[in-house]
């Protein structure tokens, strides 16, 4: 394998270890054993496990379609209704696998220092953010709007928690939470509360025609 290689085999061995054992419990031994380096190797790519946490996150973002889609969308009431639906979509739809792992990763964050969680934090505020927050201007110039109190930053926060809540309520297989509807009917009825939340009128949302967002998933994966 080439340095690269190598590099990516060393992130993907960490990722599982993080999310099963957390961030104190799991060792650079056991990550290199488990990308089948050595781990002076393992020292030379990532000079702290707190470095392999920052390359977990930015390879989970890179050169991933959906998120190409995300960033270079015009700030408008549909795309706002579109990035929310993508959203829900990306991280409900996509609930096995890599997404999974990512998803309990999170979670052990959450119960440990939270440094990994305070990383994906940061992300979110300079590179979702603001794109949410333009479209919500945009709508709010449009009159599409009601009227809300205070700024963007929290409505921002709830809408990205009811996501990441109804995935984590998938990660024993099944939901642990008895919603009605299948994956999909779910997608659409969070997604419609969010925007509702946000303070998007009910007569926009009727009149908007989601796109599909399957695509983007398939290309992802």
């Amino acid at each position: 394998m080439d340095n690269e290689e190598r590099r990516g085999a060393i992130v993907a061995a960490a990722v599982p270890l993080f999310a099963r054992k957390g961030f104190a419990g799991t060792t650079t031994k056991e990550i290199a054993e488990a990308a089948t380096v050595s781990e002076a190797l393992v020292f030379k790519h990532f000079p702290s496990k707190a470095a392999l946490y920052e390359e977990i996150l930015h390879q989970g973002c890179r050169g991933d379609p959906g998120f190409e889609h995300l960033v270079n969308v015009e700030p408008s009431t549909g795309n706002l209704i579109d990035l929310v639906h993508f959203m829900m979509h990306h991280s409900l739809e996509r609930a096995g696998d890599e997404m999974s792992t990512r998803h309990r990763l999170m979670v052990r964050s959450f119960i440990e220092d939270g440094e990994y969680a305070r990383l994906v934090c940061e992300w979110m505020v300079e590179k979702i953010y603001p794109k949410i927050a333009d479209c919500l201007r945009a709508a709010q110039a449009a009159g599409d709007l009601l009227e809300q109190p205070g700024g963007f930053e929290n409505p921002f926060w709830f809408a990205h928690h009811v996501a990441a809540m109804v995935a984590y309520a998938r990660l024993p297989g099944a939901s642990v939470v008895p919603y009605r509807g299948n994956v999909a009917e779910v997608i659409a009825e969070a997604a419609r509360f969010v925007l509702r939340g946000l303070g998007v009128k009910d007569s926009v949302l009727a009149a908007h025609r989601v796109k599909d967002f399957t695509r983007h998933s398939a290309a992802a994966e």
